[in-house]
């Protein structure tokens, strides 16, 4: 991680594990247009070195301490370099999250080697980068947008995910049992269910719930 000029791509790493940061920094050796500036422990660090560094391509894990990487990926994107999200993770929530916070990709951590370098490549000159099985789900969650959970139905299902009657939930949320009702017929609708407990799974399965 030399500070000298480089005419290549200035690439910054950010994930809470040393071992991992030392795996992507070592896939990305040995191409002489890909520069490894930094490395950060978590979310913050990656803000800060960012904005101190100015790389061209945050590598960004989302599940990081102190600040997630969908945090760290909004405070980066407007101040110039692309963020490619690297990550085990790829749930339809995890995936529109990252996109909406600004991210310029979306990878896996079994990305082939040479694969990971041209999308770092790609995402320097701008270009969109989604690992196949992730662009699939993109599309297909898109397309169910007027699908989704609403932000108080998304809540109601989380209580029931938990075990409470629909009366405890009224009393959570300090609403009528009768819209609790309400708000669970309309989740049944458009998960296409017709009792809690197949709610609740559809809903994880989707990624719409933990």
């Amino acid at each position: 991680m030399s500070g000298a000029t480089h005419p290549g791509v200035r690439v910054l790493v950010a994930d809470d594990h040393p071992v991992v940061r030392s795996g992507i920094i070592g896939m990305l050796a040995g191409e002489p247009d890909l520069e490894v500036v930094g490395e950060a422990p978590d979310g913050a660090a990656a803000v800060a070195l960012a904005a101190e560094l100015a790389p061209d391509v945050v590598l960004m894990d989302l599940r990081m301490p102190v600040l997630d990487g969908v945090g760290a990926t909004a405070r980066i994107v407007g101040t110039g370099p692309s963020v490619v999200v690297l990550t085990t993770y790829d749930t339809d929530a995890d995936i529109l999250r990252a996109v909406e916070a600004g991210a310029t990709g979306y990878l896996l951590k079994d990305t082939p080697r040479e694969q990971l370098v041209a999308g770092v490549r790609a995402a320097a000159r701008g270009e969109t980068v989604l690992a196949p099985g992730v662009a699939t789900r993109l599309v297909t969650s898109v397309r169910t947008a007027g699908e989704r959970l609403t932000s108080r139905e998304a809540e109601v299902l989380a209580l029931v995910a938990r075990g409470l009657s629909n009366a405890a939930i009224g009393r959570e949320l300090f609403i009528a049992e009768a819209t609790v009702k309400t708000h669970l017929l309309r989740v049944f609708a458009k998960l296409g269910v017709d009792d809690r407990t197949a709610a609740v799974t559809v809903a994880r399965d989707r990624g719409w719930l933990p």
